[in-house]
C-alpha cells in the first residue's frame, strides 16, 4: 500500500534524478549546444556563447534548488515539518526559482522561447513563496503552543 513514507522516498529519488540529469546537462552542454544549433531553424549563428552562459549560470541556482529539496524532503522524513529549517530551506527554493527565471528572461534577449521557461520558474517561485509563508506561520503557532503548555 502506498504512504507517506514512500512518497517522500520516491520524491527524494527523483530529486536525485534531477541532481543527475543537471550534472549530465552540465556536462554535455557543448554537444547539447552544437547539436541544438544545428537543428534549431531560428537564425542563431554565433550565439553558442550566449547558450552556454545561460546553461551555466543556471545551473547554480538549479543545483542549490535541488540541494534545499533534498533537506527538506530529509526532514520531512525524520517527522520534522514545521520547524524553522524547513522554512529556510522553502525561502532559498523560491529565491532559486527566481533566480532562474531572471536568468532565462534575460536570456530571452536571444532566444525569445526562453521568455516561457521565465514565466514558469517565476510561477514556481511564487507558489514555493505562499507555501514557505504557510510553514511559517505554522512554526510560529506552535512556538507559541509550546510556551503555552
Amino acid at each position: 500500500m502506498w504512504s507517506g513514507e514512500n512518497s517522500i522516498r520516491l520524491s527524494r529519488i527523483c530529486v536525485l534524478v534531477f541532481s543527475l540529469m543537471l550534472a549530465g546537462v552540465a556536462l554535455s552542454a557543448p554537444w547539447l549546444v552544437r547539436w541544438f544549433l544545428d537543428f534549431s531553424r531560428a537564425e542563431l549563428a554565433g550565439k553558442d556563447g550566449c547558450f552556454f552562459t545561460t546553461i551555466y549560470l543556471g545551473s547554480l541556482p538549479a543545483a542549490v534548488l535541488l540541494h534545499k529539496l533534498y533537506r527538506l524532503l530529509r526532514h520531512l522524513e525524520m517527522g520534522q515539518v514545521f520547524i524553522q529549517a524547513n522554512v529556510e530551506d522553502l525561502r532559498r527554493i523560491s529565491w532559486c526559482s527566481f533566480a532562474g527565471a531572471l536568468i532565462c528572461l534575460i536570456s530571452s534577449l536571444y532566444y525569445i522561447p526562453w521568455i516561457f521557461v521565465s514565466v514558469a520558474a517565476a510561477f514556481m517561485g511564487l507558489i514555493v513563496r505562499v507555501v514557505k509563508n504557510v510553514f511559517a506561520q505554522a512554526v510560529e503557532l506552535q512556538n507559541e503552543s509550546e510556551l503555552t503548555i
